[in-house]
């Protein structure tokens, strides 16, 4: 078990006074003739030149390398509906990863309304000053609506970390996870707890990777095609999972299957329905920021355990995705995030750990393994240029 310091309250606010990120020159200005080319009079050439072909904004401004990190507030980590402006330490925190892990400058963008089309209008008109666009923390199922729309009118990525981040990194660890117990993707079977935008998006790139076997679950129990009272999200997913229909709650359905993929709430996975599941069994409990049962509970019942936490092995993190993901995507010029980017990005995060090196705590690179990010950027650039191609 990795040891992580438990800070207290006054600590953590020390970190956080007056904010983890500024706003700094990349020009210094120490006299009149510099002065005069970062502003006036010389700015005005670069203007001109941006009117007369705007696709140079991308090469001189940061409409070339900046993010907005968009948030309404609605859900935030575990802590639910708190406000946009409670939520902006989160943003900035996310801003300082971009730019550490990625080289990515990004910036909070707070939305005082839970409006869908007053959301989407501000973001649209705002896209201009921005290379792409990072959704956080907007709950579900508005988030599906907010995202896609977004993609339909700009022409720059945008990308809803909950939903794809949180899949990347998943994908990327099951997979060594899988390798790890000798199970294969296409065969295993798979639960997944949790129906919201990171449910979704894992059970939907988990399908488009070669999973067949998967049974999602919400508050209500598993979900299965013709159950009442279905979102719309949930009932496309219904038609593609849980063929034999299986009904009851995650602890029931959960024996007999191979994966337990929480993405809901602490405590609500039982130790006897880990030891009920197949042998060789991998659980991801990633509730944040209690899992959905404690590692050491069932260290003696799975095989492969991973949590959202630092202080456990295997942490499934989405900062193992999202600057990389950009960073390869701006130098790319893509105008979108795809899923074939998205399953580049996992696959290159699960190759940062050599095959060699593959253990029951060792299926997902550390956080500050700088190849990572690198190793991302490269494939999700490559994936999209093969697109183009």
């Amino acid at each position: 078990m990795q040891k992580v310091k438990e800070n207290n309250l006054e600590e953590i606010l020390a970190v956080h006074e007056g904010g983890k990120i500024n706003v700094a020159s990349n020009a210094p200005i120490s006299d009149y003739e510099t002065l005069s080319m970062v502003y006036t009079p010389g700015v005005a050439k670069v203007c001109q030149a941006v009117e007369t072909d705007p696709a140079l904004a991308k090469k001189y401004t940061i409409a070339g390398n900046t993010v907005a990190i968009v948030t309404d507030g609605t859900a935030v980590l575990g802590l639910g509906d708190i406000g946009a402006l409670a939520g902006l330490p989160v943003m900035e925190g996310k801003a300082a990863l971009f730019r550490e892990f990625g080289g990515v400058n990004a910036f909070p963008i707070l939305l005082d309304t839970k409006d869908t089309d007053k959301i989407v209008e501000t973001i649209l008109h705002i896209a201009p000053t921005f290379a792409g666009i990072n959704l956080e923390d907007i709950s579900a199922p508005r988030c599906f609506e907010i995202e896609r729309r977004l993609k339909e009118k700009l022409n720059i990525p945008v990308f809803h970390d909950d939903q794809h981040g949180t899949a990347v990194v998943t994908l990327a660890g099951l997979l060594n996870a899988l390798k790890v117990v000798g199970k294969k993707l296409g065969d295993a079977k798979i639960v997944i707890n949790g129906a919201g935008a990171a449910g979704i998006a894992i059970a939907r790139l988990l399908l488009t990777s070669g999973a067949r076997q998967i049974v999602l679950c919400d508050r209500e129990g598993a979900i299965y095609e013709g159950r009442a009272g279905l979102n719309p999200e949930k009932t496309l997913l219904a038609a593609r999972t849980n063929k034999e229909k299986l009904s009851g709650d995650v602890n029931k359905i959960l024996a007999g299957q191979d994966v337990f993929i929480g993405v809901s709430a602490k405590d609500v996975l039982t130790v006897a329905a880990v030891q009920s599941m197949n042998k060789n069994s991998i659980v991801f409990a990633m509730a944040n920021p209690d899992p959905e049962i404690r590692p050491e509970l069932i260290a003696d019942s799975a095989a492969v355990i991973a949590t959202g936490r630092s202080d456990y092995p295997n942490q499934i993190n989405n900062v193992l995705c999202f600057p990389g993901l950009f960073k390869g995507a701006f130098a790319a010029r893509a105008t979108d995030i795809t899923q074939e980017m998205c399953l580049a990005a996992a696959r290159a995060i699960a190759a940062c750990v050599a095959e060699k090196d593959l253990l029951r705590d060792n299926i997902i690179p550390s956080v500050f393994n700088k190849n990572v990010a690198e190793s991302v950027a490269d494939a999700v650039a490559e994936a999209w240029n093969k697109r183009k191609r």
